[in-house]
Parts: structure tokens; sequence; C-alpha cells
């Protein structure tokens, strides 16, 4: 339970103090009137002694009775029979006391940590406690107990009265009558010789006090000293009233004791001392209210009067200073005084009195019994008996024995008392009289707690018993109720919070609301006071006495309950008990005129993802929104209310800067650029940055600007919000918004707009920033687009672009959403429009965690995200780009030509336009510098061919069409491309249209081309300094032909003069393979030209046997091609030498390879591979050239395997120029392309096909670092440093019958491959010892010198003249010489076997 005021046993003894009854005269009545209160009340403050008094029990044993509180009532009569419940008047009237007292606002309350839980509620209950007291003095007399049965009557007379002594002798009568004449069963009075005190009231402002002194004396002599008393008052006089502030302790009784009075009154009379009674339904503690003003007031006038003694305490007592107004301070001490008077001189002596003649006739009975003979045992008088209870003459023993209990309890006699009840309980349990066993029960268990030093325990098992009996068998609600309320309480003292709870629980009824929810809200405090809180209990608790509180009208109290259960429910996944409590707490809080509060609760259920019904929803929504119509305004006018629905998810918030992209008009294809549709990838982001910032560099000399940040057109979470994004003065600004419906009804919004603020560049500080929160019109400054109609389905999220259009420049900053909220229905129209409200939601984005420093780690702290909040800047040009005949389709190596179309479509001059590409090989825009001199053939257009061609090719052989070119004519190192238009800049609303050529990629699949074109402003100093423009395009590539070429040397040795064009060289063989899969539309394919390009080499001519100069090829059909390639003479700049060995007869024309676009892709192209081969991983081979800076050129050059590498050396490419005719829709085709292979060495072979990239396996991880292995070079590299060859005449005609034998001259050439000095040994002698050599050399030797070593220089060609001896004829293979070689410089090296050429035949004959 609660804590409380007073302690346990101040409660119990307050609970049960002596009755004094009170009977005034009507001059006495008018005495203390003037004090605006009745006798009664004018003692009640003082009616708790200070002092102790002291009394004898039977047993003359002196006890101390220690801070006695009695009790003074007007006599109020009743003929009817006490109720066993509560009377309708009496419950309204604990309503009311409820419903007066409300918790103090401002009050600190406790804070319970129980776990995780942090509860903040009122530990104290003083509701409960008041409901308590009145509860307890509004119980009515029994017959089964004497506790509340008056002791004693004060009988007061004024001295004014001309016979005082007649009038106390009237009032003596009518006491006497009251309680003897048997017309009324209330009041009850306790023995039938009731103390009579008598009392002469003086009032010193008006009577004589001499004569008041005389009557008094006249009063001792008839009554006795202890029975009378003379009490002056009235000392203080009106006009005095103002002089001096005299305390008045009658207010806080009076406070509660005027809704007895008002609500009686409302209905029913009193006693008239006169001798005029009603017949009524009185309440004990009803006052006399006579000639009290204002007492006819209605029930509906008392809770007026509640309400505002809720705020003013003072009210209901009649203001400050209006009662006991005639009385000083020292009339104060008098009647204190009087009170402690009448207690220990007339009261106690009289309660001790009856105490020692009750004992005496309890023991007279108890002997009288004990001396019967056996047979009288028996003939016990028997009383009329019922199950519940019995009916007992007053002169019962059982009845003298209660008695006699009560009495030893009032005064604290408990050891006594307990022994007397536990004696009548047995009797009347004996008797079966329930209702008296009960009473006896429950008092013998509190007195045994009351007992000094707790000689026995606390039998909880007899008020167990007890309320069981009250409660199931004599259906008394009320005793039940007060055993509950004492035992409870006794419990909880002693720390059984557990068994009090069952308590209070099992007490709750259907009967009665309010004291349901009172006890349930104490079984709550019990158990969170529990050593161990039962803080889920405690809700729950709460939550049932809320709900009874509700129903008993007490909705303060019921929104208290809920708003501290709340507390425990409150995000812990309790959905739905937190749908309920919200819901409750809104309507209670509309109730009581709290609209703000009922705002929030029904915002809550709202919001929180709720697990209810469609149709709860719904009834949730329209109670929401009719509370929301009803209360919510914003009385200031400066701010809309906040909406709670639909939710907006913050963080999705995107925003989009510029015009939407216009779509297709007819074969154009606009840039696709950035779009709200577009989901956002980080790669992707990071792939634009580094294209971007290759367009910066380019237009800023190759450097990065330090202030560079990348152009971001859409904003989201992921993006790099930290910096206010910038937008340009008319143009529109996209705000996408999130919103999500939670319920699982349908929301209707209209007028949906953006709430901005705007700050001009030009505005003063102190001016106020400008918003278009109160709906005026601010197009001037920025255009708002409203959104009529937004229907959102149950569980719906879905977004809404919301577009605001920015004239003047300044600082724009969004800060939330503002329309209006309706449930949707289909139906109810006239519904609909009265559930219309009208409010904004703002939009508050939180930034990214701070995760750098420590104190970011510590902490949880949050970046800015400024994504919404725009500087508006000064016009700037804007450019849209349309593509016409742009394909999706190629097939690989294929040739298309498009066009581009560049606009601007702002007012302001654009310039520096400028493209980069993540494919720079994939397109070109051609170069003025690469225009062939040559006409261009008029059959060009006509046959729709995207190359230039001369008209008429040269006859095949000569070597007319070499042409020398530099790369720098086709390709950018930067891979940055200026677009060429005419003056450099475009105009505004000025367009112009620039032909594309387009390559389809060598690797056939779908791939991704990104394009990023690049522009200025001819102004300068904006804020922006450039703008980009993306285009994505995917392009799907299909096999065409896959060209694979190799290099052998030529057995013929290389010739010094150039000018020898059958001087051998290299052979070249090009392998043409028709990979295309598809055999719907492809027919064939036709090799049109065949181009080199190289700075050292050139294809002589082609030596194909083949008479026909065309190559057709057909589906999976190969070709073959051989060339002779000759090294050229160096020439100066070392541009590339384009030349064209294949033309095919087929076509009448030939293709200039040397211009655009032929030549701009074959230098992007190789330019591309040459990155890639760059980017990549150098070999273990060839790594030491590229990675080892710090080694000299001289050095390099020196080392073994620069040596080899450029011995092996070839760098030739080769251009395939290819036509393809297709079918398509009945109609022929064709299709040209080019492929290009790259020869880089001699004897690897090449492929115009990439290879695909396999996946490289996983090495161990070491842990050691380990010196890398010596480089060893394979001896395959090492055996081609030199050449052979031998020349001699392939028959020989001899005749050896004359001469035996044949000596035959043969030349062995020799020819240095390298660029560095060679050591050569050549040895002649046989070392072959296998079968077939023996076979082939057995008549065969050479003679003369047999071994040589020589030295040649680089690229040196020596000639040594051997004679070869035969001695028969026959077939004879001439290529046995063994020639050795070494770089010179290598002196530790040994020579390592050179590679010797095809077998020598020799055929000679005998003559």
């Amino acid at each position: 339970m609660a804590q409380c005021v007073q302690s346990v046993q101040e409660f119990v003894q307050d609970s049960f103090v002596p009755m004094v009854a009170v009977l005034c005269s009507e001059e006495a009545e008018r005495v203390t009137r003037k004090n605006n209160l009745n006798f009664a009340e004018l003692l009640r403050p003082f009616c708790r002694l200070t002092s102790e008094g002291h009394m004898r029990d039977p047993n003359n044993q002196v006890q101390v009775v220690k801070n006695l509180r009695i009790f003074v009532n007007n006599v109020v009569t009743s003929p009817n029979r006490p109720p066993t419940a509560l009377s309708h008047a009496q419950s309204k009237i604990l309503n009311e006391v409820v419903l007066s007292c409300q918790p103090q606002e401002g009050v600190v309350n406790n804070v319970v940590t129980a776990g995780d839980y942090d509860l903040n509620f009122s530990a104290t209950t003083p509701w409960f406690e008041t409901y308590r007291e009145n509860f307890l003095q509004s119980m009515p007399a029994s017959d089964h107990e004497f506790l509340n049965h008056y002791l004693a009557c004060l009988l007061v007379v004024s001295s004014t009265e001309a016979v005082p002594v007649e009038q106390f002798l009237k009032l003596s009568q009518e006491q006497h009558r009251i309680q003897h004449s048997g017309e009324y069963t209330n009041p009850k009075w306790f023995i039938p010789n009731t103390l009579k005190y008598y009392v002469l009231l003086h009032d010193m402002s008006e009577g004589d006090e001499q004569r008041a002194d005389a009557v008094y004396e006249d009063m001792k002599q008839r009554y006795g000293s202890q029975g009378c008393y003379l009490l002056k008052m009235n000392t203080r006089s009106f006009s005095a009233e103002g002089d001096e502030q005299i305390p008045d302790p009658w207010s806080q009784y009076l406070q509660r004791n005027i809704l007895h009075t008002q609500v009686r009154t409302a209905s029913t009379p009193h006693f008239n001392p006169n001798g005029v009674s009603g017949s009524l339904e009185s309440h004990p503690l009803q006052l006399d209210i006579t000639s009290s003003s204002g007492s006819l007031h209605t029930l509906g006038a008392v809770k007026t009067e509640l309400k505002k003694g809720a705020r003013d305490p003072e009210s209901l007592a009649g203001g400050a200073g209006s009662h006991g107004a005639c009385l000083t301070l020292n009339d104060h001490d008098h009647i204190r005084q009087f009170i402690q008077e009448f207690t220990f001189r007339g009261l106690l002596p009289h309660i001790e009195k009856n105490i020692r003649q009750l004992n005496d006739q309890v023991k007279t009975l108890i002997l009288k019994i004990w001396e019967m003979p056996p047979k009288h045992f028996c003939s016990c008088p028997e009383y009329p008996k019922t199950m519940t209870s019995s009916w007992y003459p007053p002169e019962a023993p059982e009845l003298q024995i209660r008695k006699m209990a009560d009495l030893c309890f009032l005064v604290q006699h408990y050891e006594l008392a307990y022994s007397c009840y536990h004696t009548a309980k047995k009797d009347f349990l004996s008797d079966q009289a329930m209702l008296y066993a009960a009473g006896a029960l429950e008092m013998a268990a509190v007195s045994a707690f009351l007992q000094a030093g707790a000689p026995r325990p606390y039998p909880a098992h007899y008020m167990d018993t007890a309320i069981q009996t009250y409660r199931d068998v004599c259906k008394n609600m009320v005793l039940a109720e007060r055993c509950v309320l004492l035992n409870a309480e006794i419990l909880k003292s002693q720390g059984k919070y557990s068994d009090a709870a069952t308590l209070l629980i099992k007490m709750t009824s259907e009967d009665s609301d309010l004291r349901s929810a009172l006890l349930l809200e104490q079984a709550a405090h019990c158990f969170i006071n529990m050593r161990n809180p039962m803080v889920r209990k405690f809700a729950f608790h709460m939550i049932l006495a809320g709900h009874r509180f509700s129903k008993a009208g007490q909705r303060r109290h019921a929104l208290r309950c809920y708003c501290q259960a709340m507390q425990v429910y409150k995000e812990r996944s309790w959905s739905l008990a937190e749908d309920h409590i919200n819901f409750t707490i809104g309507r209670q809080s509309f109730t009581l005129r709290q609209p703000e509060k009922a705002v929030i609760a029904f915002r809550q259920i709202l919001t929180n993802d709720s697990r209810q019904t469609a149709t709860q929803q719904s009834a949730f929504l329209r109670e929401y929104l009719y509370v929301y119509k009803v209360t919510t305004f914003t009385p200031d006018g400066l701010s809309l209310p906040q909406l709670p629905l639909p939710c907006i998810h913050c963080s999705a918030t995107r925003v989009y800067f510029g015009h939407e992209r216009r779509l297709a008009e007819g074969e154009k294809q606009a840039a696709t650029h950035v779009s709200l549709d577009q989901e956002y990838d980080q790669d992707s982001a990071d792939m634009w940055c580094h294209l971007e910032e290759q367009l910066v560099a380019a237009a800023n000399r190759g450097i990065v600007p330090v202030n560079f940040q990348p152009t971001q057109c859409c904003l989201n979470s992921q993006t790099d919000n930290q910096r206010h994004p910038l937008a340009v003065v008319e143009e529109p600004i996209i705000v996408e918004v999130t919103f999500r419906n939670p319920l699982k009804v349908s929301l209707a919004l209209s007028n949906l707009s953006l709430l901005w603020r705007f700050t001009a560049d030009d505005a003063p500080p102190s001016k106020e920033k400008m918003t278009n929160e109160l709906m005026t019109q601010k197009d001037d400054i920025v255009t708002t687009e409203v959104i009529q109609e937004f229907q959102m389905g149950p569980e719906e999220t879905k977004m809404a672009r919301l577009r605001l259009l920015p004239h003047r420049t300044g600082q724009l900053n969004v800060v939330g959403v503002v329309y209006n909220l309706a449930a949707s229905s289909s139906g109810e129209m006239a519904t609909f429009d009265v559930m219309v409200v009208h409010g904004k939601q703002d939009l508050m984005i939180q930034g990214p965690r701070l995760n750098q420093t420590k104190e970011d780690k510590m902490t949880v702290r949050h970046g800015h995200d400024q994504r919404l909040n725009f500087i508006v800047t000064s016009p700037m040009p804007l450019m849209e780009i349309f593509f016409l005949q742009f394909p999706t389709a190629l097939l690989c190596g294929e040739i298309r030509k498009a066009y581009v179309e560049f606009c601007n479509v702002s007012s302001v001059a654009l310039c520096g336009l400028r493209v980069v590409s993540t494919h720079p090989d994939f397109f070109s825009f051609g170069s003025q510098a690469t225009t062939p001199l040559t006409p261009v053939s008029p059959t060009s257009a006509e046959n729709n061919s995207a190359y230039k061609t001369l008209a008429t090719p040269p006859q095949s052989g000569s070597a007319a069409f070499e042409m020398l070119v530099s790369a720098e004519d086709f390709s950018q190192p930067s891979g940055v491309i200026d677009i060429p238009i005419d003056g450099s800049t475009l105009q505004p609303g000025e367009s112009t249209q620039l032909p594309l050529w387009l390559r389809g990629p060598d690797q056939e699949g779908v791939h991704e081309i990104n394009f990023l074109f690049y522009y200025e402003s001819t102004g300068k100093g904006n804020k922006i300094s450039h703008r980009v423009l993306r285009h994505t395009v995917f392009i799907c590539a299909s096999r065409s032909l896959s060209v694979q070429a190799s290099a052998c040397r030529s057995c013929v040795p290389p010739h010094h003069s150039l000018g020898d064009k059958g001087g051998g060289g290299t052979l070249i063989f090009i392998d043409v393979e028709n990979i295309n899969m598809s055999e719907a539309g492809m027919r064939e394919f036709h090799i049109v030209q065949v181009s080199s390009s190289s700075q050292h080499w050139r294809l002589h001519k082609c030596i194909n046997p083949a008479k026909d100069k065309d190559c057709k090829l057909t589906s999976r059909e190969r070709a073959k091609l051989c060339f002779r390639a000759t090294r050229c003479k160096p020439q100066k700049g070392t541009p590339y030498r384009i030349n064209k060995p294949y033309l095919s007869a087929l076509f009448q024309y030939m293709i200039i390879s040397s211009s655009t676009p032929c030549g701009d892709f074959f230098f992007r192209g190789c330019q591309t591979s040459e990155s890639q081969r760059l980017d990549a991983p150098s070999s273990r081979t060839s790594c030491s050239s590229k990675s080892q800076s710090c080694v000299s050129t001289e050095d390099r050059s020196s080392d073994i395997t620069n040596i080899v590498r450029k011995c092996n050396e070839l760098d030739l490419n080769i251009i395939v120029i290819w036509k393809a005719y297709v079918v398509e829709d009945n109609k022929q085709l064709i299709l040209e392309g080019q492929l290009h292979v790259a020869l880089q060495t001699i004897g690897k072979e090449a492929s115009s096909l990439t290879p695909r990239e396999e996946a490289q396996e996983m090495v161990l991880l070491k842990f050691k670092s380990q010196l890398p292995p010596p480089v060893i070079l394979p001896s395959a590299e090492l055996s081609q440093l030199v050449k052979t060859s031998l020349h001699y005449p392939e028959t020989y005609t001899h005749p050896f019958v004359q001469d035996s034998l044949c000596v035959v001259p043969v030349t062995l050439t020799l020819s240095n491959c390298s660029l560095a000095q060679v050591d050569v040994i050549i040895d002649l002698r046989h070392k072959g010892t296998s079968p077939e050599t023996l076979e082939v050399h057995s008549s065969f030797t050479w003679v003369g010198q047999t071994q040589y070593k020589l030295q040649l220089k680089p690229q040196e060609v020596l000639c040594l003249t051997l004679q070869a001896c035969f001695l028969q004829a026959g077939v004879y293979n001439l290529n046995t010489p063994r020639v050795f070689a070494k770089p010179a410089e290598q002196g530790a090296m040994c020579e390592t076997s050179q590679q010797t050429a095809s077998p020598s035949l020799i055929f000679i004959n005998n003559a």
C-alpha cells in the first residue's frame, strides 16, 4: 500500500474512538453560530488530548491513556435499521470526497528503479486516506458491536437563558426520550445510564459574567463539580476582526464534513431539539444545520464547490478567518481545557466505573452458571437464531462481555480487551451468531496487534475468517471493507505486501466501483513496495484501478492511474496494451479538457506499429481526428500544429536539382543523366566522381582544384550532405518525401506541399525569414507545387515528389510538409468533410554518426545533414543532349555512324564542352588533322559507309599507299575529348549537331558505357564553376570475326638495302574465322582490307598462293593470309606507317585507314590496351625494366633481359577491315567494321579477342620475407640471338667414277637479331648418335676448318664459305652445323645453342 501520514497504531486507534453526543438549546446554538460553527464543530479541532490520562482496571492496576481522541457529534435520529451496505447518499459523499482530493501539481514524485524500469509516481495517496477516514466515520452503528455507540451526551445551554436549569432539564428529558422510548434505532447508546455532562455556555460579549458564575455555582450544587462546566467564549468582538489574525483550525474538518451536510440536507430533514424529528436515513457524522446558511445546496452545487476546493482548500471553509471570528487564542485554550476536563473528570471515570460494573456482572453470571445443577445446563434460554446473526437481549452475558471488551479497547486497555473478545468469540461461535463472532474476531486481532510489547503474534487468520464471514455469510460489504482496510494496513506494517495485495484484490467486486478502484490501486502499490518489486503486476493493477475509477466517474484519478501504468508498458513491445492505455488517456484527457495530452496520446496510437484490426484502427483514427479538430489550435496564429500521420521516413528523403529530362522526340534519344527513378550505387558514384575529376583536371591544366567537390544532382542518405547544396535560380528543386501509412485503413491527404523558409542575399540580418506556413502567396519568391490529392492505401509506403521553383538568390530551407489529413472513406462524404484537419510535419534529418575522434567513439554524436538547406545561386547554362541513330546492338568491331545534338536550353551561353567516358575506344567525334587529302569517293554516301574511301584503288603489290601519321592526331593522353563545336560556344537557345562514330566492343556480351559531358558558363565568378551531364548506354555486342596472328622469322636473311623488296624478314600469318552464331540474318563476311601500323615494321606484300583477291567467309569458315614484314628505316619523331598490303578485288575502292574513323579507333584501342598493360602486374621475366626506376638507361640496354626482349620485339599492329551482309525484314544490310591485332613478340600468337580473366589462385600467407628467386631465362629465348641460313645449289652432279670425292661449296649466313654484340661459336663436327642422323650423315662430312669463333656486331650479317664432301650420290641434309651464341659482355655465361632452320636438303647426282 501507499505510504500514509499516520502510523499504523495511530490509524487503528483513531478508527475507534469514544463517541459523545451533543444537545444544544436554541440560544446556545445562536451563540456558537456567531463563529459560523455549531457546538460540535466548535469542539472538533480540540478533541485530541495532549496529556496523558489515567484509570484503573478491574484488577486495580493503573492504565495510562495516551493520545486519546474523542468524537463529538450532534444527535441525529433515524427510525430505520442500519443497512448492510452504504446508502446512495453515503456513496455520493465518499465519491465527492475522493473527487475533491487530487494530487498536488509540482510535487516531486518518487523514482523507483526496478531492473531496467525507472518509475516516477507519488508514494502517498491522500485521496485514499481521506476516503478511508470518511468511510470509517460514515459507518452506521450496529447492534453486534458498541464501538460507535454514544458513551456520553453534552447538554449545552447558554447563560443568557432566563432559567438555564429548566433548559438543562428539558434537554436531559429529550435525551432520555431519544434513548429509551424505542422510537429511534439511531442514534445508539453504549449503556442505559448514559453520562450527561452539563455545559453552561457564556458569551463574553453579551451576557453578564457574574450571573453566569452564579448559575455555574448552582449547577455544581445540582450536578456535582465533575458533571458540569462553564465555558466562556466570544471574547473577541466583530470590530476587532481585522486587527489580529487568528488561526482557523476548523477548515480541514469542515472541508470534509460539509459534504455530509450538503448531501444530507439536499433531500432529508434532521432532528430538532424542540422535539420536531423526521424520518430519514441519517449519517452519524451529520452536523446540526438548522441555522446553517446555505445548507440547502443541491448536489450539483456541491460538485461545483468541490472543483473550486480542489484548487483552493479554503473555498469550502468559507475563506480564511470566517470560522471562529469571535474567538481569541485564550478562547481556544478554554475550549481545549474544557475537553480535557470533560474527558479526565467525566468520561474516563464514567468508563472506568462501567468497566468495573460489567466485570462484576460477568463474574456473577459465570459463577451462577457453574453453581447451577447439571440438569440446568441444557435448559439455557434460547434466542431466535439465524445463520448470519442472533438477536441477543441487552442483558445477555455475551453482549456484556462484548461491551466490556469495547470499553477496554476504547481506553487502550488492549490486553483485557483481547481476553474479552476471545471469550465472546467462543460464545458467539457456539451460538452460530456469525455476525457477532466476526466482529469479535476482528477486534481480537486488532487488540492483539495493538498490545504493547507484542506478547502474542498477530492472528491474521482471525481477520481472514472475519472478512470471509462478513462478505460471504453475512453479506455485509461495509464491515468486510472496514476489516480489509485494517488488516491490509497491519500486514503492510509487517512487510507482508504480497498478503496485503491478495487481500485487497479479493475485496474488489461489482457493487462498488470506487471501492474496487481504490483497493486495486493500493494493491498495485503493494506490488511495487515489495523487496523485489513486481513492476508488471503494479502496472496491470493500475490499469484495473484506472478502469474502475473511470466507471466510478473519477476521471482524474483514472487518468493518473493509466499514466503511471504507461511507464511500464511504453516501448516494451506490448503494442495492444499501449494502444488501450493511450486510447483511454486520450479520452479521459479530452473529457477533462486537457486537449494537449489527448492529442499526444492519440498520436501515439496512430504512429506506433499497431496490431489492432482495421476496424479498431479506423475508430482510433476517427477519435483522433475529432479531438484534433475540436481542441487543437494555435493561439498565436504563427505556426501550424503537428500531425502524426502518415509517418515520414526523414532519412529516406531525396532531393533532385534541375528539370526532369524530356522524353525522346521521334528518333531522338535524350541523355539519361540523373533521375529520382535511379537507385543510388556507391561504386557508380565513385566512377562518376573519377570521370568528373578527369574533366576538371583537363579544364584546369591538368590540376584538380583543392576546393573541388563532385557534382551531386541527387542527394540521399548515402551521399555526402555535410555542405549546403547549390541550386540555381529559375530551376526547380524536387524533394521526394517517403510517407508510410502504419494503419490498416486508408488515408486521404490533400493540398500537400512543402514548407520552407527563405532568406534573401540582400536581406538584413535582423529581418525575419520568409515562410509559406501561413498559406500566404509567396510565388514571387518561391513557387510551391501543391498536390491536390494524395491517397495512401493500408500499410502502404508511398513517395511524393514535391517541387519548388526559386525566383531569387539566397538561402532556402525546407523545414517540413503541410497538408490536410482525413480518413479515406468511399461512402460517407459528409463524415469525410467533417473529419479533415490541417497541419504539418517537420522534416528533421539526422546526420551520420561521427566516429573519427575518441570523443565521437565514446559518445553518440551525429554530423550535419544539409540536404534540405539550399543556397540558390545566379543563373547557369543548362544543356540537353540528344542522340540520333544510336544503336543498341553491334557486332564486335562493327563501325556505326550516329549523330549527337547539343542544345542550350538556358538563358546563359555555355563553352568548354568536353566529354570523358569509361570506354574511350567505343566512340569518336573525329579529327580534322586526319582528313585525307585525296577526294572522298562520291559512292561513299551511296554505300552508306562510315569510312572515308578512295574512288579507285591502286594496283595490288604496289607500295605507294603507305602513309606516315602521328598518334597524337587521334588520341588524347588524359582520355578527355574536346567536342569540336563551331566557335567553341553555344549561345542561349542554340543547338548544334555533330557526327559520332561508334565501334562495337571486342568482347561479346552486354556492355555498360558511361559518358560524362562537361560545360561551363561564359561568365566567371559563379559559385558553380561547371556543370556536367551524364549518359549511360547499354550495348549488346555479338560475335563477328576472330583474327589470330603470329610471326616467325624468315629463312631469307634481311638485306641492308631497304629498297630491296625481295629481301627477307619476318613472315606474318593471319587466321580469320567467322565465329558469328546468328544463323537467321547473317549471310557472309568479306575481308575488305588488311592494313598495318607500326613505327619500325611494315607489311611488305601478301604472298598467298591463292589467285583470287576476295576472301569470303560464311558461318564457321576460316581463311589464312600470309604476309612478309620488313623492318623500316627509322624516321624523325617515329611516326606510324600505315600501309595496305591487301585489298579485296570485290570492292572498287580503298578505305583510308589513316583517317577517321579507322585511325581513331585503332589508336584509341592501342592506347587502351597500353594502359591496361601498364596497370596489370608485370611478369617475372620482364618486371625489372618497368619497375626498377633507379637503374640507368645504359644498364638497362646491357641487361640480358632487355637484350632478349628487344631481339624478339616486333611491335606490329594489324587492322582487318570487313563487311558483313545481313538480311533483316527481307532487306539486305551491309555492316562494316574493323578488328585489331597487336603483334608484340615473334613466336607468340596474338588474337583480336580479349582473353577472359581467370580467377587468381589463392596465395598462402607468408609471415617471413623471402628473397625473390633469381631470374632464370628460358633457353628458348636465348636461342634466338643469331639466325642462320645455308646457301647452296639444290642439285649437284658429280662423276663419282672419275673422282670419288665430291666437294660442294656452301655459304653459311649468320644474322645477329639483337641490338648487342654477340659471341658466336660454330661447330661443324657431327655429334648425332641417333639412327636417323647416322643414316643421313653416313657418307657426308665437312672438310676444312670445322670450328669457328666469331663476334657479331648488333644486327650484323656475316657469311662463311664452307665445303661439304660427299662420297656417293643421294639426298643429304646440310643443316648440321651447330651454332652457339651469348652476349659478349656476359663473360661468366655459357653459350646457348641457337635454333636452326628447317632441313636443308641437297640432291647429289652421279654423272
